[in-house]
């Protein structure tokens, strides 16, 4: 089980956008250190999308010693340290190195995200189990809280979300019908006047090309229908 814990948040619309990312990506349980006013009518609501009928009411105020002495805490930082001469932010794991790590453990985890200004205190870091933080550029590494919170989350929704709305698997074309292309793409470099030793070399290119790409059957039968179209008119267009 995977929470997220806010610590001294200033904007509630943080706060809401962190709840609508959490519910993109399959999070419930958000606990919150020290917040501000979530007023039912203001920016927290307005921000958290549909967010605001689960995740973001069901909000616990807790204190950081709740957050510390219940869950395998993770906090997450911009700034770490650059070697293992300190310990307070090093070491650390990106958030996709954080999912790897915690696939298959079985441990109520919190991921702690803290102020937008300051984000958590060297104290507070001190006080949790692991460190996280988001590749950026060296010249500006501090993310917006909420955009911090959300590329985190994304990173562990396999952790987190069985099913997402895209298709898991590609209903490739049956073989017959990309026989068929295939025979079509073969006519029509015939048809273009391709040199003929060329020929046997392009026809199996496009096989190499074809089977990596894995078309649908749509894909096949509109290539299917351009090939033949365009071989058409070149031949129309012969001498007789």
């Amino acid at each position: 089980m995977i929470s997220v814990a806010v610590v001294d948040a200033k904007t509630p619309g943080n706060v809401g956008s962190i709840a609508r990312a959490m519910k993109n990506f399959g999070l419930t349980d958000l606990y919150l250190v020290d917040p501000p006013d979530l007023d039912r009518d203001g920016e927290a609501y307005g921000f958290a999308g549909q967010a605001r009928e689960d995740v973001l009411p069901n909000a616990r105020e807790v204190s950081f010693d709740f957050l510390v002495e219940n869950f395998h805490t993770v906090g997450c930082t911009a700034i770490t340290n650059e070697d293992d001469r300190h310990h307070v932010r090093y070491p650390f794991r990106t958030p996709r190195e954080l999912a790897a790590s915690l696939r298959g453990v079985r441990a109520d985890t919190c991921v702690v995200f803290g102020r937008e200004r300051i984000g958590l205190t060297n104290e507070e870091l001190e006080r949790l189990d692991e460190v996280c933080s988001i590749p950026a550029s060296a010249d500006y590494p501090v993310l917006n809280l909420a955009q911090a919170a959300t590329i985190t989350l994304y990173e562990l929704r396999s952790l987190t979300v069985g099913e997402t709305q895209h298709p898991t698997e590609i209903d490739r074309a049956p073989e017959r019908d990309v026989e068929a292309l295939h025979e079509q793409f073969a006519s029509f470099v015939d048809a273009a006047g391709l040199v003929e030793e060329k020929r046997p070399k392009t026809v199996r290119l496009w096989r190499r090309l074809l089977g990596r790409a894995h078309p649908t059957t749509r894909e096949v039968s509109t290539l299917h229908g351009v090939f033949r179209r365009a071989e058409n008119r070149i031949r129309d267009r012969e001498p007789r």
